[in-house]
């Protein structure tokens, strides 16, 4: 029952963001403020991102069900209000409170099934239990347009509400945690603040970096970010009991194998965000097939995690990791080749590869960071893992928006074919690219195609980066706890 509990909370979390996409339109023009749209998404990530390492110490400290508890009713007080906001500003704010709540549900989740199950069990669990953000990136777009279209679209906030209840009866009723000791050591409140600015303005800073490029308002948030660590470092080292213990970042295998989960976690948002854009922008294919080529990259990771467990089990941390990651070379490689008018089956061929390589060196990294700790700092090492998956699929977002922007701009410069600033958002939607005129879509899908396969490269260059990392792993016996 816990781990349907679990498998609920990261299917509820996981749709969140495809659902509301999908509803956005519907919303801006209740609301009335598109020129605020990007921050009903941004903030929601920003806070959750926030909370997330605060949440794991309190569980290492508190315990897992009320922490689990207290992110679920945060959640869906937030989702309540968002369904009940009747302007742009209450919906931001109320995003918000979401996102404080989400930011419990997913690691604290990870942290139950890692005290529930043993390595080679969990990989299989955690397999499953990443398979809902594949689900929920097929089943959210058509479930938001269902409810949108019928009962309108405060409902996929309040949706939110009875599920959440259900989470929190299951969890109370089933989670049985042994007692713990009252912990006499006071809350680092200090790092807890001085570790949520260095996430504020990392985030910021790549936020106003694909906003606006590199301008002042980026390099601010750049130096703000520089010296919120600074701090960061002062003050833990005085803590009595830190918020993340700085000796964690002297733990060789926690380190790599969080920053291979985030540089994997951003070469799969060139794959997940880009090559819809590829389906649409320069194949002209519609919306719905652009989803499509996606679907298996979600079967196959399940297929990832299983190969995952059998790798760690029988072999150590790093050729578990060389090998997920050898997969992900594979469909990494193979963008920076592919013609550009290629058939829809070899995208198809791609992101199955991609499924198998990115679930099995998730879900390897996942368990790495857990054994790498004691069971006193579980619920910090994993919240740590998910808030490097999050970090990277943010910083990267951005990165590639920025390659995407840069290249294009400059190939249409040189080209000088319109005057339209607009014309690449027309191409990219399948409904406006059809009002373009003929003679320019063949020269403006190939800028695009230019614009993504500097994407491409970037991606490669991450995958490739992992792989140096884990090369520098000293060699590890089996896992087997």
């Amino acid at each position: 029952m816990v781990t349907i509990a679990v498998f609920v909370a990261t299917f509820m979390t996981a749709i969140e963001g495809t659902i509301v996409t999908t509803a956005m339109p519907t919303i801006v023009g209740s609301l009335h403020g598109i020129e605020m749209m990007n921050w009903v998404f941004s903030i929601y990530l920003l806070t959750n991102a926030m909370f997330t390492p605060i949440y794991g110490k309190l569980a290492d400290k508190v315990g897992r069900r009320p922490i689990f508890i207290l992110g679920t009713a945060i959640f869906i007080i937030g989702s309540a209000m968002c369904g009940m906001s009747n302007t742009m500003l209450t919906l931001i704010v109320a995003r918000a409170i979401q996102g404080i709540g989400a930011g419990a549900m997913m690691p604290v989740a990870l942290t139950i099934l890692s005290d529930m199950y043993a390595a080679e069990k969990r990989t299989k669990m955690l397999g499953l239990n990443s398979t809902a953000w594949g689900i929920a990136s097929v089943v959210g777009p058509l479930t938001g347009g269902v409810i949108v279209d019928t009962v309108g679209w405060h409902w996929i906030f309040f949706i939110n509400v009875p599920i959440g209840i259900v989470l929190i009866v299951l969890v109370s009723r089933y989670l049985v945690e042994e007692k713990r000791e009252k912990d006499q050591k006071k809350m680092d409140i200090m790092g807890s603040l001085s570790l949520m600015s260095i996430l504020l303005t990392l985030l910021l800073s790549f936020q106003f970096l694909s906003e606006s490029g590199m301008d002042i308002k980026f390099f601010g948030m750049l130096v703000a970010f520089i010296l919120s660590i600074l701090f960061f470092i002062y003050v833990e080292k005085k803590a009595e009991d830190p918020v993340i213990s700085l000796d964690l970042f002297r733990n060789q295998m926690f380190v790599v194998v969080n920053l291979v989960a985030a540089l994997i976690s951003g070469f799969l948002m060139a794959v997940e965000v880009y090559i819809p854009m590829w389906m649409q922008g320069v194949l002209g294919y519609p919306a719905g097939l652009g989803g499509l080529v996606l679907a298996p990259l979600s079967i196959l990771w399940i297929v990832g995690s299983i190969f995952a467990g059998g790798w760690m089990v029988r072999r150590s941390v790093k050729v578990a990791l060389l090998r997920s990651l050898g997969i992900a070379l594979i469909s990494s490689t193979a963008l920076l080749f592919v013609p550009m008018n290629a058939p829809f089956i070899v995208f198809l061929i791609i992101s199955s590869i991609t499924g198998v390589g990115v679930g099995a060196t998730i879900v390897v990294t996942t368990v790495a960071a857990q054994n790498s700790v004691g069971a006193d700092q579980l619920g910090v090492a994993t919240s740590f893992n998910t808030l490097s998956k999050t970090i990277g699929q943010t910083v990267m977002v951005s990165v590639f928006g920025l390659v995407l922007n840069t290249v294009t701009r400059s190939k249409l410069a040189t080209a000088n074919l319109t005057d339209d600033p607009d014309i690449m958002n027309k191409l990219v939607n399948p409904q406006t690219a059809k009002l373009l005129p003929e003679n320019l879509l063949g020269p403006l899908r190939e800028i695009l195609h230019d614009g993504l396969w500097g994407i491409y490269v970037a991606g490669f260059v991450l995958v490739v980066g992992c792989i140096g990392f884990v090369l520098l792993l000293k060699e590890q016996k089996k896992t087997n706890s």
